[in-house]
């Protein structure tokens, strides 16, 4: 019987096979890569959406208390319960920001000073302040 010589050396067998691993191996982890890049994406763009909605809300309150310059008061924490359009954004900004609430403090000169806090999973405690003069 005659023994069949292969040109290959048997060290060579299987290469094919290793290479296409090693390729699938590269294609996973990059696809892993696009996976946290949008996920980091989403992240940012969910925070900067609060940091948005949370100057809104600011603004809103000043423009109702300039158009309620009369109560100008009851704009306080003390006093927002009583007064309807400051009830009504409170529940507003704990509606639209998670964990969201609003505290206004006025002074005599009409300084006001808005702060709304925020607190997002895994990100923690989030403030906006805007301070701004209403008086008449």
């Amino acid at each position: 019987m005659k023994r069949r010589v292969s040109s290959r050396p048997a060290l060579s067998k299987g290469v094919a096979l290793l290479e296409a691993l090693v390729g699938i191996l590269i294609l996973a982890v990059g696809i892993l890569g696009l996976v946290g890049l949008q996920l980091s994406m989403t992240r940012a763009q969910t925070s900067g959406k609060f940091r948005s909605d949370a100057g809104y809300l600011a603004s809103e309150l000043v423009g109702a208390m300039w158009g309620d310059f009369a109560n100008l008061n009851q704009y306080t924490i003390a006093g927002c319960a009583a007064n309807a359009r400051c009830a009504s954004w409170t529940a507003k900004v704990a509606k639209v920001l998670p964990g969201g609430t609003g505290t206004v403090a006025t002074d005599i000169s009409g300084n006001t000073t808005i702060t709304i806090s925020w607190s997002v999973p895994g990100e923690g405690a989030h403030q906006y302040t805007t301070t701004t003069n209403v008086q008449r």
